[in-house]
């Protein structure tokens, strides 16, 4: 149940556009972490490049590709063109022109560019004050679950004393039925005392499956079956399952539907009867694998699985500890800046200084010299001054999908036609971004009801929890709701809350085209059918924020499109094409990008050197 709410609830918050034009505020992360990065041909770190920290010296008004060509002298090459200034691409180019944790290697000559007026993609942290008081809000991801590279980046930037961390004992809750549910949850102990807390404590697993009233009893043996003795095996022919196929195999229709789906609605507001097991949640999918590796475990029961990849990951957190001068965390924590997640792409900004170039448009990238590969590359770019083209050795995209396929055709042929290919599994042409709008909403504290909630947890009007998520079945239209302000007190005024919702996703595409008011009728509606009392005042509206284009949908038939895009990258040697439908849609899966990413650039501009 722990590998599950760190794998799913994590991505419910993190993620961020990596693109100038992409967006995607990956939900809910307050309920817990998730980890995947997919890094792209990844190899050992190697000594870096140790060219000297300046100024960009590869800028060029052009009016075509030819002249700028012909004009610049092979001096004026930059090391590595960035382009998409989202968590990704900005966290990224830090780390080439940072270095490694000792700030080695780094002073390469980078160029950050974004289509949008400000780095982050869709990190927006925004303050609002009026008559009531100061609330700080966020419009797109809420949170992070805390990763190293995230206390690393923030340790490196100066900002690791504006890390702020949640109660780690405050579960996340689901609605069923009308009443609120909550989820197993250790009490913060470290190490055997937390695994104790989780199996045995007053909101662990163990009273979760004998008292708990959200599985029913059919439902709770058929879950225990399939993790304590055994389930179904995988499609004996290989074929690809969704989320749906997957968990209803393992642990039955009931769990399906009360609790992973709702937490797949807040990871990728998402249909899991059509999102990739593999492709979307490949950390636990590969529990299964585990579970197999045990001689003695013959039907796969899961429970096992989990428990051998949590002493492996025991193992690989002790081989590789944090650095003692950063700032002691948990791992899956969720966490946040003191003024919110803009504090990193905004710390990072400063840092690189005009190598960052905002309102900048990718329109095209070419070869050099299609004669002469190792002279890298020319991007051409739509600016507020007009067009401007850039000489780099590589180039690294964190564009999303939709917005890549016909820059890198001179480069990339095949590309157009890879990123709009038409898959009949699931009916799509490319890979899909619904739209997702986020709400904030806040409430006078007398709004909420007065009623106890279950396993000590105190009154319903405190909300002790990360958020809530609601099962399709439940006829709420929300996804789901984060308690903002009992995750990080202080972001409002003691009488009220701030509650962030999100709405809409490949199932509710209309939202997309409704009006703000409307949005936020259907939301205020919802709360109060849950949460609020009947004659609660009208909330103080925040923030709406739609994202047209919100988070990639990790389909079937995903995971083949980019084992194609990796071998057709094999053709354009210092060209990755990249972004948050590749390495993982959560905030830490972009950090995670940008450290591990760089490593790649600095060992192949080493090799070009030696060349």
């Amino acid at each position: 149940m722990r590998q599950m709410e760190q794998d799913v609830s994590s991505s419910l918050d993190g993620s961020s556009s990596s693109s100038s034009s992409s967006s995607s505020p990956s939900l809910h992360r307050s309920l817990s972490p998730p980890h995947r990065h997919h890094v792209l041909r990844r190899t050992a770190a190697t000594a870096a490049a140790t060219s000297p920290k300046r100024r960009p010296s590869c800028l060029q008004s052009s009016s075509s590709d030819e002249s700028a060509s012909s004009s610049s002298s092979s001096s004026s090459t930059i090391d590595c063109l960035v382009v998409g200034g989202g968590i990704s691409g900005a966290t990224l180019a830090h780390n080439l022109f940072y270095g490694d944790d000792d700030g080695n290697g780094g002073g390469l000559d980078v160029l950050l560019t974004e289509s949008r007026s400000y780095l982050g993609g869709n990190v927006q942290s925004t303050l609002h004050a009026d008559a009531d008081g100061s609330f700080l809000f966020e419009n797109g991801p809420n949170s992070f679950a805390t990763q190293p590279s995230v206390v690393r980046i923030s340790h490196q930037l100066n900002i690791q004393d504006q890390l702020v961390f949640a109660d780690e004992s405050l579960p996340p809750w689901v609605n069923h039925h009308g009443k609120l549910h909550p989820l197993p949850k250790g009490k913060g102990g470290k190490g055997a005392r937390g695994q104790l807390e989780l199996l045995f404590g007053s909101n662990g697993i163990l009273k979760f499956g004998l008292t708990g009233d959200l599985l029913s009893w059919p439902g709770k043996i058929r879950a225990a079956v399939g993790a304590l003795a055994g389930h179904a095996p995988p499609p004996a022919d290989g074929t690809e399952e969704t989320i749906r196929d997957w968990v209803t195999r393992i642990l039955g229709e009931e769990v399906f539907a009360r609790i992973i789906d709702p937490f797949v609605s807040g990871v990728y507001a998402g249909d899991p009867s059509t999102l990739s097991m593999k492709a979307a949640l490949p950390k636990i999918a590969r529990i299964e694998e585990y579970s197999y590796d045990i001689e003695w475990n013959k039907f796969g029961a899961i429970f096992y699985g989990g428990l051998a990849r949590q002493v492996e990951l025991t193992k690989e957190r002790k081989a590789d500890p944090p650095k003692p001068e950063w700032v002691e965390f948990e791992y899956g924590n969720p966490g946040s800046y003191k003024n919110g997640l803009s504090t990193l792409p905004k710390a990072i900004e400063k840092e690189l200084g005009d190598r960052v170039k905002l309102e900048w448009t990718l329109t095209r990238v070419s070869r050099i010299d299609p004669s002469r590969p190792s002279l890298g590359y020319l991007a051409s770019f739509s600016t507020p001054t007009g067009p401007q083209t850039v000489r780099a050795k590589s180039v690294v995209s964190t564009l999303p999908a939709h917005a890549a396929d016909s820059v890198f055709e001179p480069v990339l042929p095949a590309s157009p036609a890879l990123f709009s290919r038409v898959r009949d599994a699931v009916n799509r042409r490319g890979i899909y971004y619904p739209p997702v709008a986020a709400v904030t909403l806040a409430y006078p504290r007398s709004s909420f009801r007065d009623v106890d909630l279950p396993n000590d947890f105190g009154k319903l009007s405190s909300l002790p929890g990360f958020g809530l998520l609601h099962p399709r079945s439940e006829g709420i239209r929300t996804l789901g709701t984060l308690w903002s302000s009992s995750l990080f007190p202080g972001r409002c005024p003691d009488d009220y809350h701030i509650l962030l919702n999100y709405i809409g996703g490949s199932r509710d595409p209309a939202i997309g085209t409704m009006k703000e008011e409307d949005i936020v009728r259907a939301v205020d509606e919802d709360l109060r059918k849950v949460l609020l009392k009947r004659d609660a005042k009208e909330p103080k509206v925040l923030g709406v924020k739609v994202w047209p284009t919100a988070i990639p949908q990790y389909e079937l038939g995903h995971l083949e499109i980019m084992t194609e895009l990796e071998e057709m990258e094999k053709t354009a040697e210092g060209l990755w094409i990249c972004g948050n439908y590749r390495s993982g849609v959560a905030f830490p899966d972009c950090v995670t990008f940008g450290y591990e990413q760089a490593k790649v650039v600095r060992e192949f501009l080493e090799t070009r050197t030696k060349v």
